[in-house]
């Protein structure tokens, strides 16, 4: 299965966008679930359902962080390359998915009004939302980009 696979299924199981594609990348960044399902809770719809940044592109940098991220607050140079990569990976997402951002992705025409209700997660939903899609795209693209750094 992969890394897309299982974050469609996460997502589809009721987790949050950012949620569903950052644990797809546990296993192999050695980063445990609980902590993970608690990290990424906030940024479901589009960070806290604002619709601003997709929580797919959200979970994608988190995982990110976790595999190629800096701890060095001194190492400018390590700053610039996740900068750098995180750039690269927004704009293929975009170029893919015409935007990063929440409310473009679900064709809202201006920012939703602040509800922080969630939507019941119905059949309904699902057939609607590109959601499912975007978090198969964000995890195949990061892993797809994590490989090719490999070697």
């Amino acid at each position: 299965m992969t890394k897309g696979e299982i974050a469609k299924n996460n997502f589809m199981q009721g987790y949050n966008c950012a949620q569903a594609v950052l644990l797809a990348f546990c296993d192999d960044l050695g980063f445990d679930e609980q902590t993970a399902l608690m990290l990424a809770s906030p940024f479901g719809g589009g960070i806290g359902r604002m619709r601003e940044v997709c929580g797919t592109v959200t979970g994608m940098y988190m995982a990110l962080g976790l595999a190629r991220g800096y701890s060095d607050s001194k190492d400018n140079a390590d700053k610039k390359r996740v900068y750098t990569e995180v750039q690269q990976l927004a704009e293929r997402f975009k170029e893919d998915n015409g935007s990063i951002i929440c409310r473009d992705l679900l064709g809202m025409r201006a920012k939703a009004k602040d509800n922080p209700t969630p939507s019941e997660r119905t059949e309904k939903y699902y057939a609607v939302r590109p959601c499912p899609e975007l978090c198969r795209y964000a995890a195949d693209l990061l892993d797809e980009y994590l490989k090719n750094k490999k070697g």
